[in-house]
């Protein structure tokens, strides 16, 4: 970072922490009391913050990371400036705590982005400033900075981890990993993708060995030709790579912190008796197969200004004209996991204060055959999201894949908020976008936080049987 980019970060650092202060100053004043899930957490916070750390709320199926985080930040500030009672650890106290982790994720989106794109460092200063400010505002993630959820902490902490990854430093990134599981037992899939990169780099060079000696440096692993030969080829070498004894030798030198950090869950799994703590009766994994369907469908939405052009369209209609069996074989299979594997959680039908209510009720619930009628929607979608990592290695895309599906298939609840760190790590693997994209880009987050906010603190209604403000939100 040059000098007047530190500069220029800085104050986009300062104008997005302001901003942000304004907007948790208004919501707070609006909503004093917790409100949906902040009746579970804000109260167990506080039973942390008496030092009465041996009770639990049952009701709870995460792990204690941000109770834990929010005390060790909040009772040291409290004892500086003498703040007493229930002050020190009031709602508005414990949401702060998430107006934090806001600027800690924009110093991280950053940083990945440098790192990521080192290549493309000439002339992009402006396009890696806008895109940190970009990203640390996309909708989801930034609506939930205002109220004490976990998903601003979850995502630190998973950034965290890749960055330390990306900069060689296991160890560190192992702990980390740990804190990111202690606020979602699911984040152990984005450990597990810090340690699938590493296995990925491997397998690069292992690759590019392998076809130097055959004089074939022109075929890196991205361009295997997607034929059953292909198929059959990369197969047979990931294959004889991971029965290879030097090849597992060096992948465990790299990656023994992460294994670690997964025999550790399994333990705790084992011990637990499952992944949830507390109720999981609401909270069952199952073969949800279109739930990845409806993540590109959200994808192609909010990634629209930067990954859609005519040219990307046009690229679509011709590998459409080129493999017509390819995409029918898919489009079959589309069809039979929408068809077998669509499951509907009671939450979805149930609570009409999430915007997933309304797309259910008003895009699914229309016709028995809309869930069908989108499938061409969910292969270009699906398409698109592939085919802005044609510039990664093929290894890393599978790593990549085989982590979102362990993320995504599993849920039976459709929630945006468990598209965040997904959405994240595809958006920050894309190359750079140009200047008027990212503009675009930032001006469609920057309508769509405006609307939720504003849909928030002023469309409350009322529940026949209480008496309660309701609210809508993500």
């Amino acid at each position: 970072m040059d000098t007047f980019e530190g500069y220029i970060f800085t104050a986009l650092c300062s104008v997005n922490f302001l901003a942000s202060c304004l907007l948790f100053s208004r919501v707070t004043r609006e909503q004093r009391e917790p409100y949906m899930d902040e009746i579970f957490h804000v109260p167990q916070a506080q039973k942390y913050c008496h030092g009465k750390f041996n009770e639990w709320d049952p009701m709870i199926t995460t792990l204690p990371g941000l109770y834990l985080i929010s005390v060790g930040v909040i009772k040291p500030v409290a004892w500086l400036v003498d703040l007493t009672g229930e002050m020190a650890c009031s709602t508005a106290m414990l949401r702060f705590i998430n107006v934090l982790f806001n600027c800690g994720n924009f110093y991280l989106i950053y940083l990945l982005i440098c790192k990521l794109h080192l290549r493309e460092k000439t002339r992009t200063s402006s396009r890696r400033l806008l895109s940190a400010l970009s990203l640390s505002t996309f909708p989801v993630l930034y609506f939930f900075n205002f109220l004490y959820y976990t998903d601003a902490g979850s995502t630190f902490f998973i950034l965290f981890t890749y960055l330390m990854t990306l900069y060689g430093c296991h160890k560190a990134s192992a702990v980390l990993g740990v804190c990111s599981v202690l606020f979602r037992q699911s984040n152990i899939i984005w450990v597990a993708f810090c340690a699938g990169t590493l296995v990925a780099a491997k397998m690069d060079e292992a690759w590019k060995v392998e076809h130097t000696k055959k004089r074939d440096e022109k075929s890196p692993p991205s361009q295997v030709p997607l034929s059953f030969s292909g198929v059959k080829k990369i197969t047979l070498f990931m294959l004889e790579f991971i029965t290879s004894p030097g090849h597992v030798k060096a992948v465990l030198l790299v990656t023994w912190p992460y294994a670690v950090v997964g025999i550790g869950f399994l333990v705790f799994v084992l011990l637990n008796d499952g992944i949830v703590v507390g109720d999981r009766t609401s909270h069952e994994a199952c073969p949800n197969f279109p739930q990845l369907f409806y993540f590109f469908c959200f994808t192609l939405f909010f990634s629209g200004p930067v990954s859609l052009c005519y040219h990307r369209v046009l690229r679509f209609l011709q590998a459409l004209k080129k493999q017509p069996l390819l995409f029918l074989l898919v489009t079959g299979v589309c069809l039979l996991l929408v068809w077998k594997f669509t499951f509907i959680h009671k939450y979805l039908l149930a609570d009409n204060r999430h915007f997933p209510f309304y797309v259910w009720k008003n895009i699914y619930q229309r016709h028995k055959l809309i869930p069908f009628l989108l499938i061409p929607v969910y292969v270009f979608a699906g398409w698109n999201f592939l085919d802005s990592f044609k510039s990664r290695s093929l290894f890393w895309t599978l790593a990549f894949v085989v982590c979102l599906l362990a993320a995504m298939v599993p849920q039976k609840l459709l929630e945006f908020r468990y598209f965040i760190v997904p959405y994240l790590m595809y958006r920050l693997h894309m190359p750079l976008p140009s200047l008027p994209r990212l503009i675009a880009e930032f001006l469609l987050y920057i309508v769509v936080n405006a609307a939720t906010i504003y849909i928030f603190l002023s469309k409350t209604f009322l529940w026949p049987d209480s008496t309660a403000t309701q609210r809508f939100m993500w």
